[in-house]
């Protein structure tokens, strides 16, 4: 399936979506990491990820095809799966207990 962490941009993807709440298609993912990182983001490297995470089973795709009259494109949603949603909360606590007992070291700084 392969690795079990989630790199670090692959992570960002996924809480955007979930921020989003839960499914979504990639121009709202790439104008929420853009406000929510302060950073400008390609909207071909947001779906280049999706693809990734699509192939390695974390997210499921759908497509909408009532956008069509709207926009003339058809809309791929994704939505991440249980398996994305356990490796982002064992990530999630893996990085809380390593930035436990911290503060005072960053203050230091």
């Amino acid at each position: 399936m392969g690795r079990a962490t989630l790199g670090e941009f692959e992570h960002q993807v996924l809480l955007a979506i979930l921020q989003l709440g839960g499914e979504a298609y990639s121009v709202p993912i790439v104008l929420e990491l853009e406000e929510r990182t302060g950073r400008e983001i390609a909207q071909a490297a947001v779906f280049i990820v999706l693809q990734r995470l699509e192939r390695k089973a974390l997210l499921t795709s759908r497509l909408d095809d009532h956008a069509v009259g709207e926009t003339g494109r058809v809309r791929r949603y994704f939505k991440p799966t249980n398996e994305a949603m356990r490796r982002l909360k064992a990530s999630r606590r893996a990085l809380v207990r390593l930035w436990e007992g911290l503060d005072a070291t960053l203050d230091e700084a």
